[in-house]
């Protein structure tokens, strides 16, 4: 419940606009660039994770990990898989969105980093506190995956190969 709310707040109340994209290839090009900043949680997670394991007191190191150094790399892993997928839903969100509708673009960008680094220090609390931040991650992703097939399979199916 809180994306949506989180979402609409930002939508309504932050003072910018997308710019004029009237082609595909210019909206995919502003995807690209808006991607660009999601990657920020996955490049730190990249760097904490090398230098955890660089500063870990283990004297094995193809032996079992630390917890810290377990934490890092599996946040890291994960971030990786979600970006895919968030990427390539968010290319083709941004075909389907009317021009009024792509400041989206830029929201869900940022919603993506947050959550992803509100799940990786959930994460280091304890396991049992992930959940929020992997929802934060996972819901929005599914709600566009599901708007994706909508355009697709319903709005525009002629156009599903062209």
């Amino acid at each position: 419940l809180l994306c949506p709310c989180l979402i609409y707040g930002a939508y309504v109340f932050l003072p910018f606009d997308a710019p004029l994209l009237p082609t595909v290839s210019a909206r995919l090009v502003y995807t690209l660039r808006c991607a660009a900043f999601a990657t920020f949680p996955v490049v730190l997670g990249m760097i904490v994770s090398g230098i955890s394991r660089l500063c870990s007191s283990a004297l094995k190191p193809f032996g079992e990990l630390d917890r810290e150094v377990e934490i890092h790399r599996t946040y890291v892993s994960q971030s990786i898989h979600l970006f895919i997928l968030y990427f390539f839903n968010m290319a083709v969100l941004a075909t389907y969105l009317p021009q009024e509708l792509l400041k989206l673009i830029p929201l869900l960008t940022g919603l993506f980093a947050i959550s992803r680094l509100i799940f990786w220090l959930s994460y280091a609390i304890g396991r049992s506190f992930r959940a929020f931040g992997f929802s934060m991650t996972f819901l929005p992703l599914l709600a566009m995956l599901l708007w994706n097939l909508y355009g697709m399979f319903v709005l525009e199916p002629e156009n599903l190969l062209a």
